[in-house]
């Protein structure tokens, strides 16, 4: 199967490594022009262009606006049979948008959200949920494998991205949980080092705090995933959750947070940096 990927950010770099590795990737895009890329396939000048090309179009964008521009364009070129995998994190709404576009290309769309942060993706072991037709995804499972460790199948296109909302509001929890009991330890004098050794290696410990722990209370906020993004997800997840009449205060805790976070500057660093808010000395 020759292979595409539409993105070419943090995420969307370290995936379309991986695919290479594999003998998958064929073609590239990414609408920023003129970023360098270590990629030794073809760049191609237009999404329209790429679909041409593949028999397997992954998409790795960061809005739903984007997602759906995306999907447009590659309608037109697409050929019958190819499957379209979105990858970027929007609506459940939208992914179902999406598929809709395509029906009448012929072409398959799956709706396949990943977690595991830029460090998942450039070692391609990120957990996908995947929602569309169980045959489809049976047939380029060999090349999603080739990004993730773990893949699972959640029901119908808008699953997978329904899923994705579970994880934002769960990371959000993580977050307010570790920062705010890492700025408590670091309140009583505590040496912060071994708290968050010793932590993660107990009931409490968890992704977050091992991999962020130190950095964030060394004030190093390097984009693992941009606390704005993050806030994109959860305005999402917001609204599934007023939709189903599901109260998640820790949703709206955390945006409000994130939007001082924003107006001071702070949105394209890690999500981590949210300890900047819980200590301030």
């Amino acid at each position: 199967m020759k292979a595409g990927v539409i993105g070419l950010g943090a995420m969307g770099l370290g995936m379309a490594r991986n695919l290479f590795k594999q003998g998958f990737l064929t073609a590239a895009y990414n609408r920023t022009s003129g970023r360098q890329v270590d990629l030794q396939v073809e760049i191609c000048a237009t999404p329209q262009a790429l679909a041409e090309r593949v028999d397997v179009v992954l998409i790795c964008v960061s809005a739903d606006r984007d997602v759906l521009e995306i999907v447009s364009a590659i309608a037109a070129t697409v050929k019958p049979g190819t499957v379209v995998v979105d990858m970027s994190t929007v609506s459940a709404a939208t992914a179902v948008q999406a598929a809709s576009l395509l029906q009448d290309r012929q072409a398959e769309f799956l709706d396949a959200p990943v977690s595991g942060g830029v460090e998942g993706a450039a070692q391609g072991t990120l957990s996908m949920m995947v929602g569309g037709k169980a045959a489809v995804l049976e047939r380029v499972r060999p090349v999603l494998a080739a990004m993730a460790s773990r893949i699972e199948h959640l029901g119908e296109v808008g699953q997978g991205q329904a899923c994705k909302a579970v994880n934002q509001v769960m990371v959000a929890g993580v977050n307010q949980a570790v920062t705010q009991a890492l700025a408590f330890a670091a309140a009583q004098g505590l040496d912060m080092d071994k708290v968050i050794d010793v932590l993660a290696g107990g009931a409490a410990g968890n992704w977050f705090l091992q991999h962020r722990g130190k950095t964030m209370t060394q004030a190093l906020y390097n984009p693992g995933f941009k606390l704005a993004l993050h806030h994109k997800d959860l305005l999402i997840c917001r609204e599934m959750a007023r939709q189903t009449a599901i109260d998640c205060p820790v949703i709206d805790t955390t945006l409000t947070d994130y939007a001082e976070l924003m107006a001071q500057g702070f949105g394209d660093e890690d999500i981590s940096a949210l300890f900047r808010l819980k200590w301030k000395k």
